[in-house]
């Protein structure tokens, strides 16, 4: 209580930006959101000649991953998060994903939350990831959904009420570690490619559960108009 967080420390800002969290009650009330598009021309290259060389599968996401954690890092003020009309400093980085348990319209989706280190080197996230993700992929069940199983045996009003119990001792610090620790709305950011299902990035709403104060989607990859453009060009000349 009293700003202690087993996640966090209590982030020195200055009075205006204590205040905003009491005129800006929600994270959806709070949002920005904006687009980035990102020349791929020397990085797909570069990820074919790495698979080569390692025997591993890396893809454009892995390098995603990769560059937000390293911001986060170099930038910890966006690491921060907001609980309890405070303001704090997250103890690590940490992201979440969702990954298809198959790639059918009705294979359910399963969440792998895990830490970015500070000095962990591409080779060693893309093998640790790869390794989550087969994990999230099996049969196994997850200890997230075991919790929830246990949850939704109960009547709804009990299970508002839980939640409601829950939301209140985590405004205050005293959220059991067992309940948010491996919880995937407890991270520093949330990553969802939808580019592996060929679409473009969407607007993704912010949740008020949890602490995660940044949602990201991951687009399919296209044809930039420059490198059209520039062709359209050599085949005039041509």
């Amino acid at each position: 209580m009293f700003g202690r967080r087993r996640d966090g420390v209590l982030a020195r800002v200055p009075p205006y930006r204590q205040i905003m969290p009491f005129l800006m009650r929600g994270r959806n009330e709070s949002s920005v959101l904006f687009e980035q598009q990102l020349d791929m021309s020397r990085a797909q290259p570069w990820l074919a000649d790495w698979n080569q060389r390692t025997g591993q599968r890396a893809t454009a996401f892995h390098l995603v991953l990769h560059a937000i954690a390293r911001v986060l890092h170099e930038r910890p003020h966006l690491n921060r998060f907001i609980v309890g009309r405070r303001i704090y400093d997250r103890r690590g980085v940490f992201m979440t994903f969702a990954a298809k348990k198959a790639m059918r319209d009705d294979a359910p989706l399963a969440t792998v939350k895990r830490e970015f280190r500070p000095a962990e080197r591409f080779a060693e996230m893309v093998a640790a990831l790869n390794a989550d993700i087969q994990v999230a992929r099996s049969d196994a069940i997850s200890k997230v959904d075991k919790e929830l199983s246990v949850f939704l045996r109960f009547p709804n009003f009990l299970l508002a009420a839980s939640i409601a119990l829950l939301r209140w001792l985590d405004s205050h610090g005293l959220a059991p570690r067992a309940l948010i620790g491996d919880d995937p709305m407890y991270t520093s950011a949330f990553i969802a490619n939808l580019g592996s299902l060929k679409i473009d990035a969407a607007y993704h709403h912010l949740y008020e559960y949890g602490n995660c104060p940044l949602f990201c989607t991951v687009g399919r990859l296209t044809t930039c108009s420059r490198s059209r453009s520039a062709r359209a060009r050599r085949s005039r000349s041509a």
